[in-house]
């Protein structure tokens, strides 16, 4: 018999089973507000366990309206009232950031953020989910899931000097694809991890939503046990594991990239883009805000001034790192560079916080996503870079090699890129009940229901939600939608943010099913949570021509187009009857 993953050891089970099993830890944030509202619709009153939730506000901390921050006081009472031990209020850190003082070997972590699985760099298993599944925790105190295909990943060498973590994550993202680790677990191996810091790590894992991936786990060896400043019990990989892809990387080939717009895994050398005009950049958020990450920045911007009308921010990434910041005048010289140090949030990063660019501004910056309109305006354009790559380009109001040369590096890999469609005000994309976005891959989360929005419409609020659904992306779309329309998607259906709000739009609006070649992990569970089926037919799209009649049979498992009919394995009886309950609220309401 060969051996297990890391995966398969903690959940004890086969890839592909359905198991259910108690986190350790549930991670809420700024929407532990509307977790409660459906916490109540569920019938809650008591949370399950008090001590299994981490409550942390820094989404839009401090709160930019009223509404945000009666919310928060809200989440406040809710903490007093349940005796919530383990919460960080306004200031004290990004969740991500946060969990660090939690996180240890072989713990189960979920949180109501895609980049949860950042605590993976801890040797735990940390996954995003949504706010209706983290409301199902607090009231039963465990949830099921799917023990993932695994894929391991070996390095060996050493980062060269003026390459980075960031640099490593880009690369690979830009080597498989933003869906190139669909529902998958990442695990790094080789002697090359050992040359890796645990805030390298960190970054590495936080990224891993951005391949399309479950979670990623780093081994508990005697850099994360000098971190602990202990021995702990873990788990790890046995020598024999079957994985569905294994990738060798020599750290030594690694050079600096960036991924350009307006996707991820749009990965390209420093040096193709380099002399790029760019007016703001961003040292900061849950993927490089970390001590490591402020010294380079800082280092680079000693006794330099930034051009003149020039936009720069930086966002420690916790209390902790600001005030170590402080003592060791990383702060002063940002500050005398000409930078703004905001309070420790997740910033514009989410469109939502100070920092928002304008019209044809092009950021770079260290954050984790570049999606169109991510930053807040869809009329601005972002590079990802690392903070040595950020701070040498913001001094130079360009794109520059941190390296500090003239590169001529091109980015070896060539993945199939994104097919980014931008809808015509005059085309239309429906036709017999079927919504056409066939042509479509990483249709996201930002282009279903922007993220400005999140916190001031309750992901519960399907009414609310519906006017802004789809905006930006198909306008016509909020106010043609029928009940039982069917949507038919490229790949990678639904990536990006875990907000959960287009799936409750979705599902509020009737329609009946998405049809897609492949669909992000988060947003399948969040489907499934509100009641709207997901079903993944490459096939189907493939057939489908603007026109044709479509229709599906969810107990027979078939999908007519025209005169074909495609099959699909049958949906289980269990997931059946949330659907029929029109979602999981009224299915544990209801049982």
């Amino acid at each position: 018999m060969s051996g297990k993953t890391f995966a398969e050891k903690i959940f004890n089970s086969e890839k592909g089973s359905i198991i259910f099993k108690k986190p350790d830890l549930v991670l809420t944030h700024d929407n532990t507000s509307s977790i409660e509202k459906t916490f109540i619709k569920m019938g809650g009153t008591k949370v399950f366990d008090p001590d299994q939730l981490l409550i942390v506000l820094d989404h839009n901390a401090p709160p930019t309206d009223a509404k945000l921050s009666n919310d928060y006081q809200r989440i406040r009472n809710f903490v007093t009232e349940q005796g919530i031990k383990k919460f960080h209020d306004v200031g004290n850190g990004i969740c991500h950031q946060i969990v660090a003082e939690y996180a240890k070997p072989k713990m189960i972590i979920v949180g109501s953020d895609s980049h949860s699985c950042t605590a993976g760099a801890f040797n735990s298993f940390a996954a995003g989910i949504d706010r209706t599944e983290s409301a199902g925790l607090w009231e039963q105190g465990e949830t099921w899931f799917r023990v993932p295909e695994s894929i391991k990943i070996t390095l060996t060498g050493r980062l060269p000097k003026g390459v980075y973590a960031k640099d490593l994550s880009l690369w690979i993202i830009g080597m498989i694809g933003s869906s190139g680790a669909d529902y998958m677990s990442i695990e790094y191996h080789g002697e090359g991890v050992k040359t890796l810091s645990i805030a390298d790590r960190m970054t590495l894992c936080n990224l891993a939503s951005e391949m399309g991936a479950k979670n990623a786990v780093f081994p508990a060896d005697e850099v994360l046990e000098a971190h602990l400043g202990e021995k702990l019990d873990s788990e790890w990989a046995d020598a024999d594991a079957i994985y569905t892809k294994e990738i060798i990387i020599n750290l030594n080939d690694i050079f600096p990239v960036v991924a350009a717009p307006h996707h991820v895994d749009n990965v390209k050398a420093v040096s193709e883009v380099q002399g790029t005009k760019i007016q703001q950049a961003l040292v900061g958020t849950c993927t490089n805000g970390r001590i490591e990450d402020l010294r380079e920045a800082a280092a680079i911007l000693k006794g330099n001034k930034l051009p003149k009308d020039f936009q720069m921010q930086v966002i420690p990434a916790s209390k902790a790192i600001y005030m170590q910041a402080m003592e060791e005048g990383l702060i002063k010289i940002f500050m005398e560079a000409g930078a703004i140090v905001l309070g420790t949030s997740c910033g514009p990063c989410l469109g939502t916080g100070q920092g928002i660019p304008a019209d044809d501004v092009t950021v770079i910056s260290t954050a984790n996503r570049n999606f169109k309109g991510r930053m807040g305006n869809p009329k601005a354009s972002i590079y990802l870079a690392s903070p040595a790559t950020v701070a040498y380009s913001a001094l130079n109001g360009k794109i520059t090699d941190p390296r500090g040369i003239v590169g001529i590096d091109k980015f070896p890999y060539k993945i199939e890129q994104s097919r980014t469609v931008d809808i015509n005000a005059n085309e239309d994309r429906y036709n017999k009940g079927t919504w056409n976005y066939a042509d479509v891959d990483n249709l996201n989360t930002d282009q279903m229901f922007a993220g400005n929005l999140t916190y001031q419409i309750a992901s519960s609020e399907g009414d609310k939600i519906m006017p802004y659904l789809f905006k930006g992306f198909d306008d016509t779309f909020s106010e043609r939608v029928k009940a039982d329309d069917i949507i038919v998607a490229g790949a990678n259906f639904g990536c990006g943010s875990s907000r959960e709000h287009p799936a409750v739009g979705l599902a509020y609006a009737g329609v009946k099913a998405v049809i897609c070649k492949s669909v992000n992990r988060i947003f399948y569970r969040s489907s499934v949570n509100q009641g709207l089926p997901i079903i993944v037919l490459p096939e189907v799209v493939d057939a489908f021509k603007a026109g044709d009649h479509l229709s599906i049979d969810f107990e027979k498992g078939n999908v007519n187009v025209g005169d074909k009919v495609f099959a699909f394995a049958p949906l289980p009886t269990k997931l059946m009857n949330v659907f029929k309950a029109k979602g999981l609220v009224n299915y544990i309401k209801g049982n």
